[in-house]
């Protein structure tokens, strides 16, 4: 277990800082509802298995996942390797956009069950998916202008659309 928390630390501060990710829900991290909780319950760390936002919705999600070699694309959780699934594109793709709003998944939500894998291998597989995405998602929109505003990540698209989230 040591080395599954201690991956998925590293792993949940390497998304948090990144320019594609619009959010990360983990206890570890001092903004999640449960944080002060987790520490006390949790003091060497909690769950390897969490979710992020990852900027540009449904399909820039699918692109990432697509793109991704370490992480194995399964919907199932807790095995020893690394695991990843986009819900939006695969267990819940046949649900509008208002009904998975409606059960509390975005269309960029990206679940992962990080292993005990090397971490940097896994973050270099996580950088790779992002790079595939931050393509698709310049094809898509245009050129894209990262703003920060109150440590809220937030994108505009300067070519064909004029504000993504």
């Amino acid at each position: 277990m040591d080395k599954h928390i201690s991956n998925t630390q590293q792993v949940v501060e390497y998304l948090d800082q990144h320019d594609m990710v619009e959010w990360v829900s983990h206890p570890d991290l001092k903004n999640h509802p449960n944080h002060e909780l987790a520490k006390e319950l949790l003091p060497k760390g909690s769950t390897a298995v969490f979710s992020f936002g990852i900027k540009g919705g449904r399909e820039i999600g699918q692109v990432f996942i697509d793109r991704l070699d370490l992480f194995s694309n399964l919907a199932n959780i807790g095995d020893a390797k690394s695991l990843v699934i986009h819900p939006a594109s695969t267990t819940h793709q046949r649900m509008s956009v208002k009904d998975l709003e409606e059960a509390g998944i975005s269309e960029g939500l990206i679940r992962l069950s990080v292993g005990i894998e090397s971490v940097q291998d896994l973050i270099e597989d996580l950088e790779k998916g992002f790079r595939s995405s931050s393509k698709a998602l310049k094809k898509q929109y245009g050129t894209i202008m990262y703003i920060d505003v109150d440590n809220q990540k937030t994108y505009i698209a300067t070519g064909n659309k004029n504000h993504i989230k």
